[in-house]
């Protein structure tokens, strides 16, 4: 499978100008790419500005990502605002051109920034294969919370969707590859660049790690660019079958 991120600088509560951004981004794509990742909340940055920015699970933002899967006939996945009731929702989308579709809602949200008070946290992790690819996605914090990453060698490649701070960004290199090496698995993490309207500035650093602890591909700091990487199942398995770490993995069971 042929996965690529988008790193972008998104603009403030602007969806209009954030999709012709990525769109752009996504022209200069290869045509056989199998899988777009974005960062968090790529359509508006992260506002905690819920009640002018959410929409419906099939509002604007769905149709983008959904025309972007049509037209390249590829899957593509991150997160932003959604609105469910009275409820907001940081969720995690992803969109197939089969018009097959799956979501999670972020489940740690980022008390420090406020996002507690003003999203509902996800109650459930997902795991579903793509291409032959079982994928278990994140978003941004739960990156610190290695329990709930815990592969009991039901998933392949976690997929990180991010809007994580410059002055934290050793700690986002360190742990995308310590969930790499823990759960051997491939990991690829999503970030943004640029500073928000709310002044927080953000570096970068989107990468995609191998099973190993591998730097596959790395978009590096401050730079406006996409990465892609190639990840082999069959190596990975044969990697798994050599150096059996999941077989001795601790029993347990999440209590949400």
């Amino acid at each position: 499978m042929k996965l690529s991120i988008l790193q972008p600088d998104t603009l403030w509560e602007d969806k209009t100008s954030n999709f012709a951004i990525l769109e752009k981004m996504i022209s200069e794509l290869d045509s056989n790419t199998d899988l777009i990742i974005l960062p968090e909340m790529f359509s508006t940055g992260f506002t905690m500005n819920t009640a002018e920015n959410g929409e419906l699970s099939d509002g604007e933002t769905y149709r983008w990502l959904k025309s972007i899967s049509e037209k390249r006939l590829c899957g593509i996945c991150g997160s932003y605002i959604v609105r469910s009731g009275r409820k907001f929702y940081n969720r995690w989308v992803f969109v197939a051109p089969d018009n097959r579709s799956k979501y999670y809602d972020k489940r740690h949200l980022f008390s420090m920034g406020g996002e507690h008070l003003n999203f509902c946290p996800g109650n459930k992790r997902i795991t579903f294969k793509f291409r032959g690819v079982r994928i278990f996605p994140e978003v941004c914090y739960d990156l610190r919370f290695p329990v709930w990453s815990s592969n009991t060698n039901n998933y392949d490649l976690l997929i990180n969707s991010a809007n994580w701070p410059q002055p934290r960004r050793d700690v986002w290199m360190t742990l995308l590859k310590a969930r790499a090496l823990e759960n051997q698995c491939y990991v690829a993490g999503a970030n943004r660049i640029g500073k928000d309207g709310m002044g927080i500035s953000y570096s970068g650093d989107s990468r995609i790690i191998s099973p190993r602890g591998e730097i596959m591909a790395s978009a590096g700091k401050n730079t406006a660019c996409t990465i892609t990487a190639e990840i082999s199942i069959p190596g990975l398995k044969k990697f798994r079958k050599n150096f059996p770490v999941l077989k001795d993995i601790d029993k347990f069971s999440l209590i949400i």
